[in-house]
């Protein structure tokens, strides 16, 4: 998974759902059945909460990799650039605009975000989905994070939006992996924006974006077009565009990453 999505985590939760009630730390068993109330309440059913966090246990390997994660980054854009954005990503993501210019053509018309944007953010991501998207169940690792108080109110809200994915079906509880922060597929949706800006753009009645890529690449536009992000118009450092990209990343040397790698898959 791209680590410097989940280096900035801290700023993107705090837009995360509303907390849940429940009180952290303590009896771990305690704390899911009082999650597992809060989130009958809020509408998710009794056999998805039951089917979700049957036999759930914590993970000290998710709190030892959350206590090891210091929040800072000192590369300059250039240094930071140069190992994210070489000779064989820039080739492959051309392949993608190839590969896939129709379904693109079809996601820009819809969405109004170039193909360029998309397949930039998509390799940066997890290599077009052929890199690692995580190998952790992500309602225990969303449980085990919400259990802990460190952060307990974003990460609840986290679990909470998991916990719909398993009841609307978008994927088996066997395949709902991810990150070590809970980010699941080709780009990397936290549940909440899974839930938010989630497409089923191949019509098969479920948004998977961890197999789809029509899904996934219209769910990732979904989100910078709900965020105001405008076909056309420049999405260089200090454009609305650029702002309109902060949902996706609030680090700038991130964005500007993306905006670079765009203009290198088409030529400018």
């Amino acid at each position: 998974m791209n680590g410097f999505r989940l280096l900035m985590l801290p700023c993107v939760l705090a837009f995360a759902s509303p907390a849940l009630a429940a009180r952290c730390g303590g009896d771990f068993n305690t704390f899911i059945a009082s999650v597992s109330a809060e989130a009958q309440a809020s509408g998710v059913s009794g056999g998805a909460i039951s089917q979700a966090f049957a036999g759930i246990t914590e993970d000290p390997a998710t709190l030892a990799f959350d206590r090891r994660q210091r929040y800072t980054f000192n590369k300059s854009f250039e240094q930071y650039v140069a190992t994210r954005v070489g000779a064989a990503r820039i080739n492959g993501g051309r392949a993608m605009l190839q590969r896939h210019a129709a379904l693109l053509a079809r996601i820009e018309q819809k969405f109004g975000v170039p193909r360029q944007i998309l397949v930039a953010i998509w390799g940066l991501e997890t290599d077009f989905g052929r890199g690692d998207m995580g190998k952790q169940p992500v309602i225990r690792t969303l449980a085990t994070l919400a259990h802990d108080c460190r952060r307990s109110e974003l990460f609840q809200g986290e679990l909470l939006a998991a916990l719909k994915i398993v009841q609307r079906g978008d994927l088996p509880l066997h395949d709902l992996i991810g990150a070590g922060a809970g980010e699941i597929g080709q780009t990397q949706f936290l549940p909440s924006s899974y839930i938010k800006y989630g497409v089923d753009f191949d019509g098969d009645g479920r948004v998977d974006l961890r197999h789809s890529v029509p899904d996934v690449l219209a769910s990732t536009a979904n989100l910078l077009h709900t965020n105001g992000f405008q076909m056309g118009d420049d999405y260089g450092e200090g454009s609305a565009n650029f702002d309109a990209m902060r949902e996706w990343n609030h680090a700038v040397i991130y964005r500007k990453t993306i905006g670079y790698f765009a203009d290198q898959l088409v030529g400018r």
